[in-house]
């Protein structure tokens, strides 16, 4: 089921698949979209209903609110969605996809009576991202950062020239240029990049949240991931969390949202394969 939540002048979109009593709240990485989950929701068993939401400038949302998405906005919005579907009792669970893992993170922390478990797919946010921090979070960063999506020759030099020097990882360096290399999806990497700026979890804190309410977290990461790093995950777990935050690693890199996994997937959820 597809349906659109009216939001001021914008128009946030979302999916859903199931009937069950459990909300299980999905949340897409950069540049995909709700429908990335379809896989999953079509496979979880009786117990669940998916709702997997298009952030921002992302997927069907039309987002007309300006370059900022509140985090208790996006609450507000899975409020009204959960009012929607009668009968889905308790606390939720969501899952998370890189980018759409800070926001898990994020939500936690924010919310965390309303929250009862977390899957996290090689979340963004477990490591602090210098650049992404100066080109989102400083006013003269983030100058930089629109003026570089306008005209981005030098960045080009400069990572042309740490690919030669082998400073960047040749994925890394791949990736980058990925990003770069066209006018318009360097306009969407600025919109998105800057709208998204209020996603900022404090692990100290959602750390302590774990703890202290045995909330199981699941950490899922490529094994060959060179984009995020599963490392990061290693170090959050040391805070006093490993034995109910499990790390798991599979044999691909940072595209973890596939098919191929699904039995993982439905494993964390319970459901048979």
């Amino acid at each position: 089921m597809d349906d659109f939540l009216p939001f001021r002048s914008s128009r946030i979109h979302y999916c859903c698949w199931g009937a069950g009593p459990r909300l299980l709240f999905a949340f897409h990485g950069y540049g995909e979209s709700a429908s990335s989950f379809g896989f999953l929701g079509e496979a979880l068993g009786p117990d669940f209903t998916l709702v997997a939401i298009d952030l921002p400038f992302h997927g069907q949302t039309e987002w007309k609110e300006g370059l900022f998405f509140d985090p208790e906005q996006l609450f507000g919005f899975m409020q009204e969605i959960a009012a929607r579907l009668p009968g889905r009792t308790g606390a939720w669970s969501l899952i998370g996809y890189s980018m759409g893992g800070r926001v898990a993170l994020q939500l936690l922390e924010s919310n965390p009576a309303a929250i009862e478990k977390l899957v996290l797919l090689a979340p963004d946010g477990l490591k602090v991202n210098l650049w992404y921090w100066l080109a989102t979070r400083t006013v003269l960063g983030n100058h930089l950062f629109r003026w570089t999506m306008r005209w981005p020759a030098w960045f080009f030099l400069l990572l042309r020239l740490s690919n030669f020097l082998r400073l960047v990882n040749p994925s890394v360096y791949k990736f980058a240029v990925h990003y770069i290399n066209d006018d318009i999806v360097r306009k969407d990497l600025y919109i998105r990049w800057t709208t998204m700026r209020g996603f900022r979890p404090h692990l100290s804190i959602i750390a302590e949240i774990i703890r202290s309410r045995h909330l199981p977290v699941s950490l899922v990461y490529g094994r060959y991931d060179r984009i995020i790093r599963w490392e990061s995950a290693e170090k959050f777990r040391k805070r006093g969390i490993a034995a109910i935050c499990p790390l798991i690693l599979l044999d691909t890199g940072h595209q973890l949202l596939r098919p191929a996994w699904l039995d993982t997937f439905l494993s964390l959820f319970g459901s048979p394969s």
